[in-house]
C-alpha cells in the first residue's frame, strides 16, 4: 500500500486538490489522508484564533481519514511552499500550486527555501519559463501535466441552473463574476460601480478567503459587500464556507478581477474577461520587489479588456459578452502558452508521473541535518 498525503494549510487550498484526491481514491493501490493546518482569522484586529476545528468539520463531509501525527507518508502534496518540510522525512514532495496567475510569492518562497525539493505540476510553459526566469526552480523538480483544479469543469460536472437557482439568481441572465484578490485589490474603487453596472445582469460576489479572515487583509473588505448586496436584488455575496470558485467560474459568462489566479483560470474556459488596471510600479513588497511578476495593465493584452476606472465597467462586460476576432485569436495564443492540455485528464498525468517517480526512488527530498524527524 502506497501512503499519500494532502496537506491543506487553508481551506481555499482544497479546491485546488479535490480532484488529484479523487483520482488517488479510485486506485486501491494507495492509502489516502489529510493534514489539516490553522487556517487563522484575526479578531478584533488583535487576537488570532484557529479556524482549524472549523476545517475538520467541513472536511468531515467528505470521509477522509485525518493523518496521524506521527505516521510517514510515501507521497506528500502540498498546495503551497512549507516551512516544516523535515517533519516528512524522506518523501517524494510535491506542489501542485493552489493558485496561479501573476503574483510572483510562489517563486520568492521557492527561492527562501532551497533547502527543500519539491516536485513542482505546473500548468504550462509559461509557469516553466518563469520558474527559469526569476531564478527559482533551483534543485527542484518540474512537470507539466495541466491545471488539475479545473478538470471538474472539462468533465461537465456543474449545472448553470442549479447552481444559479440555488442562490436565487435568474438562469436566463448573463452572469458576472467579481471576485477581486486581496492584495492587490480592486475592491475600495468597485465597491458601488460593481452594483450599478451590472444592473440587467446576475452579479457573484466572490471575495479571496484572506479577504474574509482579517489576518492579512482587512476585515473592511468583506463588510463593504455585505453592507451593499442586500440593496440589490441581482447580487449575491458567496460566504467565505464556500471555497470553491470553480462552480462560480462555470456559470459566469465573464469576470473582473484585477490580478486574482481567477483572471489566469478563466482564459483557460475560453471566456473573456475584465482586467482592472493597478499601478504596477506602486505595488511591492517590503524589501521592494514587485508583488506581481507581470504588469497586469499588459497581462492578457488584446485578449481580455482592460479598464482603468469604475464607470468603464459596463462597457467592459459587453465586449467581454461579444469578444472581437482579434480578442479570440489573442486568447487562443495565450491558452497555448499557459496551458498544456485543456482536456480535463490533467490529474491523471498527475498520479501517472508520481507513480513513475515512486519507481525510480531518487526524487525523495530528505530532511535536513541534525533535525529530529516527528513521523
Amino acid at each position: 500500500m502506497i501512503k499519500i498525503l494532502f496537506r491543506l494549510d487553508f481551506i481555499y487550498h482544497k479546491a485546488a486538490i479535490e480532484p488529484l484526491v479523487e483520482e488517488f481514491r479510485n486506485d486501491r493501490r494507495f492509502e489516502v489522508a489529510l493534514e489539516v493546518g490553522r487556517d487563522p482569522r484575526k479578531i478584533l484586529g488583535l487576537f488570532t484564533v484557529s479556524q482549524r476545528a472549523k476545517m475538520l468539520r467541513i472536511l468531515d463531509a467528505d470521509d477522509i481519514r485525518v493523518a496521524d501525527e506521527y505516521e510517514h507518508f510515501d507521497v506528500v502534496v502540498v498546495g503551497d511552499t512549507i516551512k516544516d518540510a523535515e517533519k516528512y522525512g524522506r518523501t517524494l514532495l510535491c506542489l501542485v500550486n493552489h493558485g496561479t496567475g501573476i503574483k510572483n510569492v510562489i517563486y520568492r518562497r521557492l527561492k527562501a527555501d532551497r533547502a527543500t525539493k519539491y516536485m513542482l505540476f505546473v500548468e504550462g510553459d509559461y509557469r516553466i519559463d518563469m520558474l527559469h526566469k526569476t531564478g527559482a526552480l533551483g534543485n527542484n523538480e518540474v512537470y507539466k501535466i495541466g491545471l488539475p483544479k479545473i478538470d471538474p469543469y472539462f468533465n461537465n460536472s456543474f449545472s448553470r441552473e442549479k447552481i444559479l437557482h440555488g442562490y436565487g439568481l435568474n438562469p436566463d441572465l448573463k452572469t458576472v463574476l467579481f471576485a477581486p484578490t486581496y492584495k492587490p485589490t480592486c475592491i475600495q474603487y468597485v465597491k458601488d460601480h460593481i452594483f450599478t453596472e451590472t444592473a440587467g445582469y446576475n452579479l457573484i460576489i466572490k471575495l479571496h478567503h484572506y479577504s474574509w479572515m482579517g489576518h492579512y487583509a482587512s476585515h473592511r473588505h468583506h463588510r463593504i459587500f455585505e453592507k451593499r448586496v442586500p440593496k440589490f436584488d441581482h447580487a449575491v455575496l458567496i460566504p467565505a464556507n464556500d471555497y470553491n470558485i470553480l462552480p462560480l467560474m462555470s456559470v459566469a459568462d465573464t469576470l473582473i478581477s484585477e490580478a486574482s489566479s481567477t483572471v489566469f483560470d478563466f482564459l483557460a474556459l475560453e471566456k473573456f474577461g475584465i482586467i482592472y488596471n493597478l499601478d504596477y510600479d506602486r505595488l511591492k513588497h517590503s524589501d521592494g520587489e514587485h508583488i506581481l511578476s507581470l504588469d497586469n495593465r499588459e497581462f492578457l493584452r488584446d485578449a481580455f479588456m482592460h479598464i482603468n476606472s469604475p464607470d468603464e465597467i459596463g462597457a467592459a462586460i459587453r465586449q467581454a459578452l461579444h469578444p472581437t476576432k482579434k480578442m479570440k485569436q489573442a486568447a487562443a495564443e495565450y491558452r497555448q502558452y499557459f496551458f498544456h492540455e485543456l482536456d480535463g485528464k490533467a490529474s491523471g498525468r498527475f498520479k501517472k508521473i508520481v507513480e513513475q517517480l515512486l519507481l525510480e526512488g531518487n526524487h525523495l527530498n530528505e530532511p535536513h541535518a541534525n533535525v529530529t524527524v516527528r513521523r
